[in-house]
This record gives structure tokens, sequence and C-alpha cells, in this order.
């Protein structure tokens, strides 16, 4: 019997396992819910582990909140060996002694804390043409990258030892973990290489809160439902503008408002009378409609249309 999927809307805080691609991952918690549309964001690598927010049908139109988000980590740096790849699943391209004192490997985090500069790696899914780099590397070519701003917010060393660095890490957007990692073992003079990786929170969303595929196979409908978090939960931070049904339904027919709210310019979370219905774009006193759920704008659609018809009876 063919399975049957189901509209659902909602952001579920999901704890990706070792090994699984993100887009694997996604797929096997779309069947647990069976859900009609699903999408992750922020894509984790098959070797690292955690955070991977999920996003139920109308959430997905507003997942791009979190692309500009900080992001934390939980990593551990093996010194003295560099690889092709900059993690364990390379090959082991050199090997070198480990004389770093405690003292030493303190002294080179802390140049890295802050606003620098880094070199995005060819095993990344960074594009160029149109195509991921880690597909050029594959067959044997290097393409040329231009250094990007980055700013690692937090970087502390909870362990030395074994020549093991265990860290975790605060960053930026297009903060490569494993080129840090490179990075500090060159800075080191011994080389290194990341041999776990694991994302521990995206802007406010913690791992604490997510749920591993164990856990969510093991639960009932009723309780697949009680782990989904609401569709504004993606931005808790924006400043959130509350209208009445007239105004919804004037947004909703892509109409732009003149209010006067006292908010900054920008983008605001819009409430109606039911709840939450998108985002807003602010301009001074004008508020022109960004992303809404397509309920509001099916009803609004709708609603003119029958009010044509009856307009149209009416002048017949």
């Amino acid at each position: 019997m063919a399975r049957t999927f189901r509209p659902l809307d909602g952001v579920l805080l999901f704890d990706k396992p070792l090994e699984l691609s993100s887009n694997t991952a996604l797929q096997k918690v779309r069947r647990l819910f069976q859900a009609e549309k699903a999408g992750h964001t922020g894509t984790l690598d098959p070797l690292a582990t955690g955070l991977l927010p999920i996003c139920f049908g109308e959430a997905t139109k507003f997942s791009n909140t979190l692309l500009d988000a900080d992001k934390t980590y939980r990593t551990t740096v093996r010194l003295g060996q560099t690889t092709a790849t900059g993690d364990a699943e390379g090959e082991v391209l050199s090997s070198h002694d480990v004389t770093a004192t405690l003292e030493q490997v303190e002294a080179v985090l802390e140049r890295f804390r802050g606003a620098s500069q880094q070199l995005p790696p060819m095993y990344s899914a960074l594009k160029h043409e149109g195509k991921p780099l880690y597909e050029y590397i594959r067959d044997g070519v290097t393409i040329e990258r231009e250094l990007r701003d980055i700013i690692i917010h937090e970087l502390v060393l909870h362990r030395y030892s074994d020549n093991k660095l265990d860290l975790s890490v605060r960053c930026s957007k297009g903060t490569y973990i494993r080129t840090l990692g490179e990075d500090i073992g060159a800075a080191l003079g011994c080389g290194g290489h990341l041999t776990a990786l694991r994302r521990t929170a995206i802007a406010h969303l913690d791992l604490q809160c997510g749920y591993t595929l164990e856990q969510l196979a093991a639960m009932s409908e009723d309780e697949l439902m009680a782990c989904l978090m609401p569709i504004d939960s993606l931005m808790p931070d924006m400043p959130k503008l509350q209208l009445d049904e007239v105004q919804v339904k004037r947004m909703a027919q892509g109409q732009r408002l003149g209010l006067d709210t006292g908010l900054p310019d920008g983008k605001v979370s819009l409430y109606g009378p039911q709840g939450f219905v998108g985002v807003g774009l602010l301009q001074g006193r004008r508020l022109a409609p960004d992303r809404l759920l397509s309920g509001i704008a099916k009803q609004a659609a709708t609603q003119k249309a029958e009010l044509v018809s009856v307009s149209s009876v009416l002048l017949d």
C-alpha cells in the first residue's frame, strides 16, 4: 500500500547521526512525519553530526532567516597529520612530531579569535560555474578561491591530550571548521586535521532541544507532532507587528500599508487575529509584504474572486 503524505507545517530540531548525508537524513525524517514538503537548513557533511533544523510545509519559506546566523560547534583536531580533505576521511599527506605545549596552543588559538580571513577548501560544496568544488578536485582540477571574511566569536580549548585538541567554536556564516583545524595545526608547525565535528547550535536554536532518529522512530503520532516548533520560532528576534483582519487581507493582495509603527526599517514578523501570517518589509511608514503564508494569499485571492463574481451579478 502506497504511503500517504500530508500537509504539515513546523520546524524540527534534528540531531543528524554520523555517516548520513543531510539529504538522506531529511528524507528519513520526512517519511517518519509523512510530510508532503520538507527541507533542511545548514548542510552538514556525512562525517559531521548534530543540529540540522528541518522545516516542514510553509516553514520552508522562512528557512532563509538562518542563512546569516552564527553557528556553534564542538570539534576535535588531531595534531601531527595533514590529510587531503582536512578530516579523517582523507588520505594522510604528511606526518610530523607534536611538540607544542599547552601554553603554545593557547597562544596560537588567541590568534584565530575575532575577525580574520579564511580560504575555503576545495573539498566543499562551494560552487564554481554551477558545479561544487569537490567535483573539480575529483577530476584533478584546483580552482582558485578568494579569501572570505569570517569572525570567530568564541574559541575555547576544553582539553589537550594525546596530540588532540578538544575545542568549541562559535563562528560567523561561511566559516569552515575543517580549514580552521588545518590552520591551527599549521600555526603550531605540525599540521592537523579534524577527527570529529558536531554542530550544537544555530543562532538561538540549540541541540539540547533536538531529537535523534531513534527517538523519533519510537514515538506515536501525537508525540511526533509535539516535537514541532511553530514557524515563527525561526525568527524570534525579528520585530513583531500586529495587524487587523483588513490589513492582513490588503497585504495578502500585495498592497502596501501606511503605518506609524515606531519600528526601525527592515523585516518584521507579521501577526493577524489568528496568529503568524508572514514577514513584511518596513521602510519608513510603508509596510510591504515580503513573504506570506500561502493560506493567507489563497484566502485573499478567493475572497477577491468571490467579490468580482458578486459585482458581476449585480451589474447584470
